[in-house]
């Protein structure tokens, strides 16, 4: 992965854009030495997105096992647990 300032990433854009998208290049920008944001193809988003999607799904899954299992607490009794 390629890694780029943040000046010099604001100079290359259409460039840095066109290696994403055509090259398939995934680039790192930096600010004093930390990742900041990256520039990746779309095809990337399209499966870091389906993966939250698949891991979210999970969760909820979980948390219905969960409930049929426990039992829940209404709103109210939840709130005065909490002091809200």
């Amino acid at each position: 992965m390629t890694t780029l300032t943040a000046t010099q990433a604001r100079r290359q854009l259409p460039e840095m854009l066109n290696r994403a998208a055509y090259g398939g290049e995934r680039i790192a920008i930096e600010r004093r030495g930390k990742i900041l944001a990256a520039v990746v193809p779309a095809e990337d988003l399209d499966l870091l997105q389906r993966l939250e999607d698949e891991h979210d799904l999970r969760e909820a899954k979980k948390a219905i096992r969960d409930y049929e299992k426990h039992g829940g607490v209404s709103l109210e009794e939840f709130r005065k647990k909490r002091g809200l």
